[in-house]
């Protein structure tokens, strides 16, 4: 007995020695196919604070948590706590078979009146390159919660439609060099979702004009905190890309 407690208090410790806590600006930390960063792109808009933590990876599964707190400008995006999947950048679209994927989430607390949304941020270029750069053609986000009342870029352009065993209203707009899609759960809050990225894609093709031959450059996920106060807790993510 006394040696399993030994093996198991190790095995406590080595696992608290691997959390890693962001705290800057716009550090990062790497860890397995995943990178979790901090992004306080729009802090000159508000005053608060954010930290995160990557707790832990597992093959293709990352856990992690942030913490933040904002205020100013309500309708102004603070910041994008969010990992990155680092292994599957470059793909052309029309090669790409399925894309399963697997979040569970939970505020462990929350503000009253907190603005703030849940949601992958996906992006597609005309190039291999970075995210959100002058070679990004589409931005497609899945939004599976939005919190105090906000809206994705754009307007409602198609409501009520189903994919992933959910019901979906399509946002669509401009924003910088790049067309926005956001799609918004119409089912409220969506805390364990499991899917095949490509219904979304595919509804692109079919619906909106978007050509398979653009790139995949990014599938981030993460929460854009507006205003308010609140700890997210990703308890478990992952995705593949299939080609």
């Amino acid at each position: 007995m006394k040696l399993l407690a030994s093996f198991v208090l190790a095995a406590l410790a080595a696992c608290a020695r691997s959390q890693t806590t962001l705290t800057g600006q716009y550090t990062c930390a790497t860890s397995g196919n995943y990178e979790l960063c901090q992004d306080q792109w729009g802090t000159a808009n508000g005053v608060g604070s954010q930290n995160s933590t990557l707790v832990s990876t597992s093959g293709n599964t990352i856990s992690w948590t942030t913490t933040y707190t904002w205020a100013n400008n309500e309708n102004d995006v603070k910041t994008f706590a969010n990992v990155l999947q680092t292994t599957y950048q470059g793909i052309t679209l029309s090669t790409i078979t399925s894309a399963p994927t697997s979040w569970t989430w939970e505020y462990e607390s929350s503000s009253s009146g907190l603005r703030a949304d849940v949601a992958y941020d996906i992006w597609f270029g005309s190039a291999a390159g970075d995210a959100g750069s002058s070679t990004s053609t589409y931005e497609i986000m899945i939004w599976l919660s939005g919190e105090g009342g906000i809206q994705p870029v754009g307007s409602e352009s198609t409501s009520g439609i189903s994919l992933a065993g959910y019901t979906w209203n399509l946002w669509a707009g401009e924003n910088t060099n790049w067309e926005t899609y956001s799609f918004v759960s119409a089912s409220g809050n969506i805390n364990d979702f499991s899917g095949d990225l490509t219904d979304f894609f595919n509804y692109l093709y079919d619906n909106e004009g978007v050509s398979d031959s653009q790139i995949l450059q990014a599938i981030q996920t993460g929460t854009e905190a507006f205003t308010g106060t609140a700890t997210l807790n990703v308890e478990s993510f992952s995705v593949s890309v299939e080609t």
